[in-house]
């Protein structure tokens, strides 16, 4: 059975935070089982693709320069701008001189060499920019829709914003060291999610093992693509100032995912931990439903409507990985700002559901409507306003005693 009770409330201008608590007696993830888990990456993480469960994190949330891994910004831009229309494989961009000067086979840093003044379709470009780490390609992309580099950072950080990247900043497409360029393993791992969700035909590049140009055949930087592990993308980056530090991905018996290290000495360092990292996920966790799609969560509370609660769903089942053999609770909460103010209508996202295990956020999910809210008669308004008017001071007064505990 599962007990639902109110944690706390919070009156603001008649409205209130609620967070309500799930405590239930499911099979539950082992806390201390994750913190025996060693890794000599500096900041580490490892989410599952599936569930969005975090698994293993390591200073998660420290910035730290992503090096060459920034490419996977650079390339989410490009591909939403192919989504939406605005661009197509056929496009082509020209390698200007600044690209083939600061990029170019010349500069020391990873290129695909291609030749100034030539024009190159925006599919081998791609293919540069991920297959190679081709900093040629990068800036010439950049050129190529933005205008300037400093233009097309500024398109980083708008799509990082609308994706959810809360802490990245990016200064340019190459991942050249920038003082202000900062990220987060955390964030890194979000990228590497949404682009595999959003973009499952483009994805593809990044786990394609080599690509030629000018007569020059590379391979794939990323080193787990050749590993019989189930990865198939996504980047790799080092500079001074970072380290090496790794974007991966891989599937083993219908299971994605995602790790991200940074800050390791050495390139063998950081294959090796990304591996360990990824063999361990998959051996030492199993995944336990806790509710099925379409199944009601909890409620939220209304104000002004025909019923004063509304029952919450998720649109995909919801699960968590939990270690093998072991049992602990689970914790969740359903967090909205309300009461929602009526009408609602059904299938609009109201809440979220945040379950944690120990002090780790494991995931955070969307919930919705699953029910449409009218607004409700002048006497059920009228009741509503009275009742939030005379007992806001009252929650209020209890929450800060709560907090302050």
């Amino acid at each position: 059975m599962r007990h639902v009770k109110v944690a706390r409330c919070l009156a603001v201008f008649g409205f209130v935070w609620s967070a309500i608590s799930l405590v239930s007696a499911w099979p539950q993830v082992a806390q201390a089982q994750a913190q025996n888990f060693q890794t000599s990456a500096p900041t580490a993480i490892l989410m599952d693709a599936g569930s969005h469960a975090v698994l293993f994190e390591k200073n998660a949330d420290e910035l730290t320069a992503p090096a060459s891994m920034a490419k996977t910004m650079t390339a989410e831009v490009v591909f939403n701008e192919i989504k939406n229309g605005r661009l197509s494989f056929d496009s082509e961009f020209t390698i200007s001189e600044n690209a083939w000067r600061k990029g170019g086979g010349g500069s020391g840093g990873s290129s695909m060499f291609a030749k100034v003044n030539t024009p190159i379709r925006l599919e081998d470009l791609l293919r540069g920019l991920i297959i190679q780490s081709g900093n040629d390609a990068a800036i010439a992309i950049a050129e190529g829709v933005a205008g300037t580099e400093d233009n097309f950072a500024r398109m980083m950080n708008e799509r990082a914003k609308q994706i959810g990247l809360t802490k990245s900043t990016f200064r340019n497409a190459t991942g050249y060291g920038h003082p202000e360029q900062k990220t987060t393993v955390r964030d890194l791992s979000k990228l590497a999610l949404h682009i595999i969700e959003t973009y499952p035909d483009l994805y593809k590049i990044f786990g394609e093992r080599e690509f030629t140009w000018n007569k020059i055949r590379q391979q794939n930087r990323n080193p787990l693509v050749f590993l019989d592990i189930g990865a198939d993308g996504l980047k790799t980056g080092n500079i001074d100032e970072s380290g090496y530090g790794l974007i991966g991905s891989a599937v083993q018996n219908d299971q994605r995912l995602i790790v991200v290290v940074n800050g390791l000495k050495t390139a063998k360092d950081r294959a090796a931990e990304s591996r360990k990292l990824l063999d361990w996920g998959f051996r030492a966790f199993e995944t336990q439903q806790l509710f099925a799609e379409g199944q009601v969560v909890g409620e939220a509370q209304v104000f002004g409507g025909n019923r004063r609660s509304l029952p919450l769903v998720s649109k995909k089942p919801i699960r968590v990985l939990v270690p093998r053999g072991e049992g602990e609770r689970v914790t969740a909460r359903i967090v909205y700002t309300g009461p929602l103010k009526a009408p609602v209508q059904k299938g609009t996202e109201v809440a979220r559901l945040q379950v944690n295990r120990g002090d780790m956020q494991a995931l955070e999910m969307p919930l919705y409507a699953n029910e449409d809210i009218q607004e409700g008669t002048l006497s059920q308004r009228a009741l509503d306003g009275l009742l939030e008017f005379s007992t806001g001071w009252v929650r209020r007064a209890f929450t800060s005693v709560i907090e302050g505990i």
